[in-house]
C-alpha cells in the first residue's frame, strides 16, 4: 500500500459511513468503487438550495459557509462547517431529494464523491456502510423527535438562545443570522423592545455581536454555558 492508499484510506475513516469497515473491506470498496474527487477555490458555489441531490459530497479539506433561508425568506441562517463533513445525505433519498441550503467554499476544499448508484451499490455489497447509513439517519430522527420533548424555555433568553440553536446545522462554531428585529421578536412571539434589551445584554456579555440587520455569534457553545 503506497502513501497515496494510506492517505485515503485515513481520510475514509474520517466518516461515520465507512467506521467499522476492517481494512480489507475499504481496499476492497476503494478498488472496486468510483469515487470522484473535486478542488474548489475559495468563494465557490458547491451546491444552491433545490439543486437535485445526486451524489454525497465528502468534504476531507477546507471549510464551508452553509446558508438556510426560512420558508417564507424572512431570514437566513449562516454557519461555518469545516472538515471533515458530509453534506446533506438525507437529501439523497426521500420526498424531496434535493439541497435545502446554499453552500460556498470559505477556503480551497477538497471533496471526494460518490454517485447515487455507487451508495446504492454499496449498500447492497457492504453489511457495514448500510449499518452506518441507517444509524445516521435514525440518529437525525431520534434527534428532532426529543427537541419536541425538550422543556419550554422559561426566560426571553433562553428563547433567543434555542432560537439560534434550533436552527443550526452543527451546534457550535460561528454563526450569522441575518434577521431584522422587528422578524426576530415575531418569531419568538414577543415584543421588539424586549427583544432588543435581551440582545444587548448577551451582547454586553460579549456573547454576540449586533450588525445592521444580522446577529453575528462568535462561538455558539460559548452561548450555551
Amino acid at each position: 500500500m503506497d502513501s497515496h492508499d494510506l492517505k485515503f484510506y485515513d481520510q475514509l475513516l474520517q466518516f461515520r459511513l465507512f467506521q467499522g469497515m476492517s481494512r480489507s473491506e475499504l481496499l476492497q470498496m476503494a478498488g472496486n468503487t468510483r469515487f470522484g474527487f473535486q478542488k474548489l477555490a475559495a468563494g465557490k458555489w458547491v451546491v444552491r438550495e433545490g439543486d437535485a441531490c445526486q451524489q454525497l459530497l465528502f468534504l476531507v479539506g477546507g471549510t464551508l459557509s452553509l446558508s438556510t433561508r426560512s420558508d417564507d425568506h424572512s431570514y437566513t441562517y449562516v454557519e461555518e462547517l469545516s472538515a471533515p463533513w458530509l453534506l446533506q445525505p438525507e437529501a439523497l433519498f426521500g420526498l424531496s431529494p434535493r439541497y435545502s441550503c446554499d453552500v460556498r467554499t470559505l477556503s480551497d476544499c477538497h471533496f471526494f464523491t460518490l454517485s447515487k448508484d455507487e451508495v446504492l451499490r454499496l449498500l447492497d455489497d457492504f453489511l457495514i456502510f448500510r449499518l452506518n447509513l441507517l444509524n445516521a439517519f435514525a440518529t437525525n430522527a431520534q434527534r428532532v423527535w426529543h427537541k419536541q420533548w425538550l422543556r419550554s424555555p422559561q426566560t426571553l433568553e433562553q428563547r433567543i438562545v434555542r432560537f439560534f440553536t434550533d436552527h443550526a446545522v452543527y451546534p457550535a462554531g460561528r454563526k450569522e443570522v441575518h434577521i431584522l428585529m422587528k422578524q426576530l421578536a415575531i418569531e419568538l412571539a414577543d415584543t421588539r423592545l424586549n427583544v432588543s434589551r435581551v440582545l444587548n445584554q448577551l451582547q454586553d456579555r460579549q456573547l454576540l455581536e449586533l450588525r445592521r440587520g444580522s446577529i453575528h455569534i462568535p462561538s455558539l457553545e460559548r452561548l450555551l454555558m
